[in-house]
């Protein structure tokens, strides 16, 4: 087996040899095939795509504001818990520098994105960065990678109910405790998630989430909790859902295959993910459905992604996977059909509980 290297997280370009004994393609077929521009940021559309969700977080609050209506705020709630998911998904780009070239602005507008909506910038970045290195990895993946059958079988109650149940509700607790089988908190320097070198920048993202919880129990004491539910909390809710479901959705269906050991490669790993179609919201949320072709670049900006996900296509073929179906289709079909992977085995696949028992 050739030896392979991740590409870092700030580079544009990078070297990998990957196992071809099951794919018709390299890393650098498909990079051949993507344009060049699309892995250059454009710091005036970055900037763009920033202040255009800056403004409508605001314009959309002083609308709420001024109306102070309950026929409104269900549609507000809506409708700003998707644009703090906007904020996130600026966010990310910049957590993979691919916001700008210029780091110091990558992390400003990371934590200013971040902080806002109660995610420690710096923390989350690293934890992301993991989770690239590793997609489709059963045993070093970091974001919603399998527990397998025996996992599964000895699993309390309560950690299942969360897992299977209300995991739309899941990221502030992967937060503090990340998933099953793994210790360690985004705020801690001291968690495994993190190296030494690392320790300021984690400490950085946490004195800034603790000053936002801090302004929001200030504005609490001074307006009520009735303020808090309304201005942040339910929109804040509604940002989560998007979160957990992307997230699920991305990197949870039947046919997508996890690996083990020396069956896994960077390759494979990337494209162990299905795009998916959020109809309206796609640009709201900036693509971020093209989720396999930042995977496998995910130094690409989201407004490349569309132009580099068509040149990829021919090349990769029917290793190429898009949902056309609703989102409450598919996310439905997973959550009962995708439970947990068998024990042994270098290629599986999601089974289900209800499979096993009616075997």
């Amino acid at each position: 087996m050739q030896s392979t290297t991740i590409p870092s997280d700030n580079s544009p370009s990078f070297d990998q040899s990957e196992n071809t004994t099951t794919l018709p393609f390299t890393l650098q077929d498909l990079k051949a095939a993507i344009p060049a521009e699309c892995f250059q940021p454009n710091v005036g559309k970055s900037l763009f795509y920033f202040f255009r969700d800056v403004v409508i977080v605001s314009s959309l609050y002083a609308v709420a504001h001024y109306l102070d209506s309950w026929y409104f705020w269900p549609i507000f709630w809506l409708m700003q818990g998707t644009m703090f998911w906007a904020l996130f998904v600026v966010g990310h780009d910049c957590g993979h520098q691919s916001f700008s070239k210029h780091k110091w602005l990558n992390d400003l507008v990371g934590h200013l994105t971040h902080t806002f909506i109660l995610v420690p910038y710096h923390g989350w970045r690293i934890s992301h960065r993991t989770h690239h290195k590793n997609t489709g990895n059963i045993d070093n993946d970091e974001s919603w990678y399998p527990v397998t059958e025996s996992q599964y079988k000895e699993m309390p109650l309560g950690q299942k109910i969360g897992r299977y149940y209300v995991f739309l509700l899941a990221y502030p607790v992967y937060l503090f405790k990340r998933s099953p089988n793994k210790e360690g908190s985004h705020f801690l320097p001291s968690s495994p998630l993190f190296k030494p070198s690392e320790k300021w920048d984690v400490i950085t993202s946490t004195v800034l989430w603790t000053c936002m919880v801090a302004s929001l129990g200030f504005l609490t004491y001074q307006w009520g909790w009735m303020w808090l539910l309304k201005y942040y909390a339910a929109p804040y809710i509604v940002f989560v859902i998007w979160l957990d479901l992307v997230t699920f959705l991305h990197h949870t269906e039947a046919d997508i295959p996890w690996y083990r050991g020396e069956d896994w490669t960077f390759l494979k790993g990337a494209i162990s993910s299905i795009d998916r179609n959020y109809g309206l919201v796609n640009h709201i949320h900036h693509d971020i459905g093209t989720h396999v072709a930042h995977h496998i670049f995910l130094n690409i900006p989201h407004y490349n992604l569309l132009k580099a996900t068509e040149a990829i296509k021919p090349v990769m073929g029917e290793y190429y996977r898009k949902s056309e179906e609703p989102i409450w289709k598919s996310l439905w079909r997973s959550c009962v059909s995708c439970h947990f992977v068998p024990d042994t085995g270098g290629k599986v696949y999601y089974t289900s509980n209800n499979q096993v028992v009616n075997k």
